[in-house]
């Protein structure tokens, strides 16, 4: 008997396709949890880390990795992956504020902020005119960031103005100010995302650029501002990063833009962009720089701490790929 040939009810495939759909997420969701747990465990039964000083090292460390990991949400959720640039910008922006703190914090602020920016608008504009890609062009920015800050700083240390960002290294009502920048930051680009038209626009773009396109979204100008909100908090980094060592070089953002992107791919962001938020990618900053911390006060060496966070980075990127519709 030959099987038959008519297509299935519309209206039952559709409720199939949903089901099966709800049921994958809410594996990856216990997945999720499961490894939460796991991690919340292993911090309760390692010596040491609820300790102030190991406490305020979190606090600190997260923020640094945090500014980094939101403004790179704003290019992952435009459909634009990741940037390898960003620990570029870090330092750039770093470098720059040193350089400039004998004028003022505000000046060296601006400057610095402004630098931080233009770098990433840059970028932008050649992915959204050209439609360049996006890796190559970070990685092209990379290199040119790196030469012309060496060059220019002949590689040296620059020092910033005695007591120019006191403020950051303090505490409000117990909270080292650096958690609450990051906090701060977190809210402000969780606003732009959720509350405003360009916020809508970037999901579009991430998620259907010819759909975007025929909605008669501009893409150059919404991928371009993406890049911008990215530099932006990049450079809120690198002036973190100030206020920690009181002077700027090039390696002190070396780093931070691969914790950043694991960052984001743990919080939850789709790789393919259009699907995520900041509030998710928080919370993968405290499970990579958590991982990190707990493996430290285990004894264990850097390599081993890298090799447990690229592990947690291949999990969640396959994960991912388990859960894609």
């Amino acid at each position: 008997m030959e099987r038959s040939t008519r297509p299935r009810c519309p209206l039952l495939s559709s409720l199939m396709d949903r089901q099966g759909f709800t049921a994958t997420l809410r594996t990856g969701v216990a997945i999720r949890i499961a490894g939460l747990l796991t991690l919340v465990v292993l911090a309760l039964t390692t010596p040491g880390v609820t300790a102030n000083a190991s406490l305020l090292s979190f606090i600190n460390t997260s923020a640094l990795v945090g500014c980094v990991a939101v403004g790179m949400t704003f290019i992952t959720l435009s459909g634009n992956i990741m940037s390898f640039s960003l620990g570029a910008t870090i330092g750039a922006t770093a470098v720059t504020f040193a350089a400039v703190s004998d004028y003022g914090v505000g000046p060296a602020f601006l400057v610095a902020i402004s630098i931080a920016i233009s770098l990433n608008v840059i970028q932008g504009l050649v992915i959204g005119v050209f439609r360049a890609n996006p890796i190559i062009v970070s990685i092209a920015a990379l290199a040119l960031i790196g030469g012309i800050a060496e060059l220019w700083t002949e590689n040296r240390i620059i020092y910033s103005a005695e007591g120019s960002l006191t403020i950051l290294k303090g505490k409000f009502a117990g909270i080292p100010i650096a958690g609450i920048v990051f906090v701060s930051c977190t809210g402000l680009a969780h606003a732009v995302l959720r509350y405003t038209q360009f916020g809508q626009n970037i999901l579009m773009v991430g998620s259907n650029f010819r759909a975007a396109t025929a909605a008669g979204v501009k893409i150059w100008r919404t991928v371009a501002a993406a890049y911008a909100w990215a530099g932006f908090f990049a450079g809120i980094s690198g002036i973190l990063i100030v206020a920690r060592y009181d002077a700027g070089h090039m390696e002190y953002g070396a780093g931070y833009d691969y914790s950043a992107i694991g960052s984001v791919l743990v919080g939850g962001t789709a790789i393919q962009g259009g699907q995520g938020s900041v509030i998710r990618t928080m919370f993968g900053v405290m499970v990579i720089t958590g991982t990190s911390m707990i493996l430290l006060l285990r004894g264990l060496e850097t390599e081993y701490q890298q090799l447990f966070t690229g592990l947690i980075i291949l999990a969640a990127v396959l994960l991912q790929g388990r859960l894609r519709p």
